[in-house]
């Protein structure tokens, strides 16, 4: 039985033997080798069926690597292992075609699970990654309910595009009166400017 082979790439040399001795006594995985510089790689890359990736390496970011690797080889399987567990990391990672992400701390408990989920055409968060994805689409919710009716029909508004005098027409209100409630929302969401109010709600 031919087996999976993985290739990890972290600068962590010491941590990525241990996940290499991890891999190793599986008898459907083998790890062979170990990148610490990921510009090794890139310049004499090697073909795997699994990519074990951290994100902030140096020389060149682990994210930046998903895009090299799956130009090469567009079957392998990219799998983040680290310790940034930031929105923002996250979903970048998945939108440049990362299938799985683990946190580090969790590796020696998942690791089976999330390499057996890609190749099955899956994917795989561990529980605390999969929290802060949840954490990020439910605080929009608790943002909304800090808020008066009145506060979220104008935020609203803001977001459509519309300018102050429109939204008083809108809801036949005074500009002052929008202006207040304008006053209230920045206050209660410790912001100070649209821009500020795009941001926080961008992913309502």
């Amino acid at each position: 039985m031919k087996k999976i082979k993985i290739i990890i790439i972290d600068d962590d040399f010491t941590l990525g033997e241990f996940m290499q001795e991890k891999i190793n006594e599986f008898e459907n995985y083998s790890c062979e080798l170990i990148f610490s510089d990921p510009l090794t790689f890139i310049n004499k890359p090697v073909e795997a069926d699994i990519y074990l990736l951290d994100v902030v390496m140096t020389n060149l970011n682990g994210l930046e690597m998903i895009d090299q690797i799956l130009k090469i080889y567009p079957s392998s399987k990219i799998i983040m292992n680290t310790i940034k567990d930031d929105p923002d990391t996250i979903f970048q990672a998945l939108k440049m075609g990362a299938l799985g992400y683990i946190d580090k701390q969790s590796f020696e408990n998942n690791f089976l699970t999330v390499f057996e989920s890609v190749l099955n055409d899956g994917a795989y968060m561990t529980p605390k990654i999969a929290r802060k994805v949840i954490d990020y689409y439910s605080a929009p919710k608790e943002i909304l309910n800090q808020l008066t009716n009145r506060e979220r029909d104008i935020v609203n508004g803001i977001l459509d595009g519309l300018s102050y005098k429109l939204i008083a027409d809108h809801y036949n209100i005074s500009l002052d009166n929008v202006r207040m409630n304008i006053k209230r929302v920045y206050r209660k969401l410790n912001i100070n400017s649209k821009s500020e109010l795009f941001k926080k709600m961008n992913h309502i």
